[in-house]
């Protein structure tokens, strides 16, 4: 028994809550990771799990030694990467976390030209509308929107954005214009779902903010949704600067009180990279970061003229 891989299956058995996901982790079968966390058991002369036909819990001397052991468990990763660092090609896999919006309209199109220049770099994309867990998940790089609260964590900002009113010229064709925040109480209006409350559109007007309530005509908590929805002509969506930048230049969609700032949260926006806090940060990391600062402000530059 390897007594490294024992401690990586009990601590992947715990956070995965079978073995059978622990195994489907480390390419072993259940049976496998069973006996290695048995045989790790054995070597301590404690019982760390009580077993159970559905479930593992972890007995009081499990949860000690999981709390010893995960730290222990992470300097070695951090002592690996930081070996995997001094490659002069990076490779291995990199896997990226991002929202849905910006992962597929601006990430996932810059991905193969990134695997062009380290082609020994396998990436794994994940979307998903909630914030990465980087340590359970194994996520080396989470994008986000706004920088996260957690000092734990490194972050370097990508890119500054902003919302935007969008609607497309059929629908402003038919309706009433709009020339004021107020104006839009009138309109069909297209929400971010952000839950139970009321939806409240912010404007900054004349050096102060004006909120507004709105009755949302149509709600959902895909982006990607609502922008079909702007495109198809059903009304009017707040939607971040970057997801609509073709549709503008196209002129597929308009956008509506260009002169305000507006937002459904806050006014400070921006796309940010957030990665585990190493003392040498790992080559494959480095480089994807590196790239998207190159790329973005290229790309972004791109839609600016509207």
């Amino acid at each position: 028994m390897s007594r490294l891989q024992a401690m990586e299956l009990f601590v992947s058995a715990v956070r995965e809550g079978s073995f059978s996901a622990a195994g489907r982790r480390a390419g072993l079968s259940p049976a496998s990771v069973s006996r290695q966390v048995a045989a790790l058991e054995a070597a301590l002369n404690i019982q760390l799990l009580n077993r159970t036909s559905r479930t593992l819990v972890l007995t009081e001397a499990g949860r000690e030694y999981l709390a010893r052991l995960e730290p222990i468990l992470q300097n070695i990763a951090e002592a690996e990467a930081a070996a995997s660092a001094l490659q002069t090609t990076p490779r291995g896999t990199l896997r990226v976390h991002s929202r849905l919006m910006f992962g597929m309209r601006v990430v996932a199109p810059l991905i193969p030209a990134f695997q062009d220049r380290y082609p020994e770099l396998r990436v794994e994309l994940r979307l998903a509308e909630h914030p990465a867990r980087l340590a359970e998940e194994e996520i080396d790089i989470d994008l986000r929107i706004g920088a996260p609260p957690d000092a734990q964590l490194m972050q370097r900002r990508l890119l500054r954005s902003e919302r935007v009113l969008v609607a497309s010229p059929a629908y402003l064709a038919r309706m009433p214009p709009v020339t004021t925040p107020r104006d839009l109480l009138a309109q069909r209006c297209l929400a971010y779902w952000l839950g139970p409350e009321d939806v409240v559109w912010r404007f900054l007007v004349g050096g102060g903010m004006e909120e507004l309530r709105i009755a949302a005509h149509f709600a959902s908590n895909n982006g990607e949704v609502l922008r079909q929805m702007a495109i198809a002509g059903h009304g009017i969506a707040l939607l971040d600067d970057y997801t609509v930048r073709e549709e503008l230049e196209s002129g597929r969609l308009e956008r509506l009180l260009p002169s305000l700032r507006v937002t459904n949260t806050g006014f400070d926006l921006g796309i940010y990279a957030v990665f585990r806090q190493t003392s040498l940060l790992p080559a494959k990391t480095r480089v994807f970061l590196d790239f998207l600062v190159e790329a973005l402000p290229g790309l972004m530059s791109q839609g600016s003229a509207r």
